[in-house]
Parts: structure tokens; C-alpha cells; sequence
């Protein structure tokens, strides 16, 4: 029998799972969930950083729909989930950079075969320990994988099933030496990051793509648009394509890991953090700083 690696370490992290807190990674799933075998699995991501949790209530709202886009049952009301991630945020210290993600997934298969079960949905919700990225910025490069239709994949919602594609995109991208990638849809124009999604500036004007099933319409993408907006920016959605990315001034991604992070090369072409880069990050840390955690 072959040797089994020791298991990773993963406190701190704390999982509340049927009823209770559990410390570090908690086995939730065995060999016959379905969840684990066929990948009918949905999330959502928040995060808690310098006591604050932005949007934290969007992102409960998000994991329930979803769940109902996927056709699981949303068993949490998003109050719930609320409460929980508060009470688990209290475990750590009072100002960790945290990720919070509630999780829904099919336990059992119908006829024990790839169509999922809803009846049997199940949860949980993750929080654990992870810093905050440090916005030094990536080098990006076209990807040669795309994201899908709807007609393809379940795109109108958070599911796990979808991220082994990006994946292989930034892994891709990082045998190249880019630390991302621009990811196209099926017409050949420019959907996403692989792990997040994407603005340019061009002549004091700020683009992103236009959501068109391919990609989510992110949280923090959604609130970056606002808050710019607000602040008398421009910001323009449109089908773009990977010529207007290198001919761009600046380019910057939003995402719930990251918030707010620049681009400093695409392909051989330097480039700078530029003003609305900086703009969007500090307008983000602004409005994230304006509501405390609740003690």
C-alpha cells in the first residue's frame, strides 16, 4: 500500500458543521458524497481584514442563490449565515485577515448516479487565517482556455465545478512566468481574470467587460463600479477585446481575495499602478473601513 502524505495543517480555521464549531479541517465528506465525487458543491467568499467584513452580507445572499441557480436547496437563511460568520470571526483575533466561505453541497446522488439529490443538500461554513495579498502587482498573459456558456456550465453561480478550468488557466499561465491570465469567452472577448475579474484605463477612462453569462458579475467588481462612479470616474461596461488590454494605460483586477490589486506587465509590456488603480483601492479601503464588525 502506498504511503499517505500526513495531512496538511490548516488551523487556524474553524468550521461550524451539524451543530458546532469544529477546529481545523473538519472531514465533512467521504468517498459516496456527491458533492465530493461529481462536484455538486457551491460557495461563496467573504473576507474579514482590519475589523472590518465588506459586503459580508451580499456574499450569504450570494451562496443562497447559487444554490437555487444550481438547483440545490438554500436550507441557511442569509440572517444565519450572518450570525454565524460574526460568531466565528470572534474566534480569531480581533483584527486576522480572514476568509469566510458558507458551502452548500448535494450529500447524495438520486439512484446513487451523477444526477444530485437537492433533498439532501448540505452545509457548512469556513473561516480561516489567510493574509491579505500584498498589491505588488501581476504580470498577465492570454490564456488559451475560455470560460464557458451557460449552454456548458452552471455560470449563474458560485460553483465549484467551474474552477478547475481557471485553475488550469493560472497554472498555464505560471510555466509562462505570469502570475495571471486574461480568460476569453467562446466569441473570443475578454470575460475575466482567472481569479477575478478585470479593468483597463484608456485616454481617462475606465473599461470592463460587460457581464454576459460567462463570468460572475462580482460582488467587489459591483461596489468597485460604484464607488468610481461615485467619485465622478467614467466607468464604461462593454465587450472588450485582448487588443484593448495591451494598448490599455493601466489595468487593475477586483475580487474578494485580493479586493483590489494592479497590473505591472501584459505579455513583454511594463506597466504602472496607475491613478485609477489607486483610486479604486483607496475609494475600496474607504468604504470597507466605514462599517465595524459588530462587537
Amino acid at each position: 500500500m502506498a504511503d499517505i502524505k500526513k495531512p496538511i495543517d490548516y488551523s487556524p480555521s474553524w468550521t461550524f458543521f451539524e451543530g458546532q464549531w469544529h477546529e481545523g479541517n473538519v472531514p465533512i465528506m467521504g468517498p459516496r458524497t456527491h458533492g465530493a465525487w461529481l462536484g455538486s458543491v457551491v460557495f461563496d467568499g467573504a473576507r474579514a481584514f482590519e475589523g472590518v467584513a465588506p459586503d459580508l452580507d451580499r456574499h450569504c445572499a450570494r451562496a443562497n442563490q447559487s444554490a437555487i441557480n444550481f438547483g440545490l436547496k438554500p436550507v441557511v437563511e442569509t440572517d444565519t449565515w450572518l450570525s454565524l460568520a460574526r460568531e466565528g470571526i470572534a474566534r480569531f483575533a480581533p483584527k486576522a485577515e480572514l476568509y469566510i466561505r458558507p458551502m452548500y453541497w448535494a450529500q447524495n446522488g438520486s439512484g446513487g448516479g451523477v444526477l444530485f439529490d437537492p433533498e439532501t443538500t448540505n452545509w457548512c461554513l469556513c473561516i480561516y487565517e489567510a493574509p491579505m495579498p500584498k498589491p505588488v502587482g501581476n504580470a498577465i498573459t492570454l490564456s488559451p482556455f475560455r470560460r464557458p456558456t451557460a449552454e456548458c456550465a452552471p455560470v449563474d453561480a458560485k460553483a465549484a465545478c467551474l474552477y478547475p478550468n481557471n485553475s488550469r488557466a493560472l497554472a498555464e499561465a505560471a510555466s509562462r512566468g505570469f502570475q495571471n491570465a486574461l480568460m476569453l469567452d467562446m466569441l473570443g472577448n475578454v470575460a475575466e481574470f482567472g481569479n477575478s475579474n478585470v479593468f483597463m484605463a484608456k485616454d481617462g477612462v475606465v473599461y470592463t467587460p460587460a457581464p454576459n453569462g460567462t463570468f460572475l458579475n462580482g460582488i467587489t467588481r459591483q461596489r468597485v463600479i460604484a464607488l468610481l462612479r461615485g467619485d465622478g470616474v467614467t466607468v464604461v461596461e462593454k465587450t472588450l477585446r485582448y487588443a484593448d488590454f495591451q494598448t490599455a494605460d493601466e489595468i487593475f483586477s477586483s475580487g474578494n481575495f485580493a479586493k483590489v490589486a494592479p497590473v505591472i506587465r501584459i505579455d513583454d509590456r511594463a506597466l504602472q499602478p496607475g491613478p485609477f488603480y489607486t483610486r479604486a483601492r483607496k475609494l475600496y479601503w474607504d468604504f470597507a473601513h466605514a462599517v465595524r464588525l459588530a462587537a
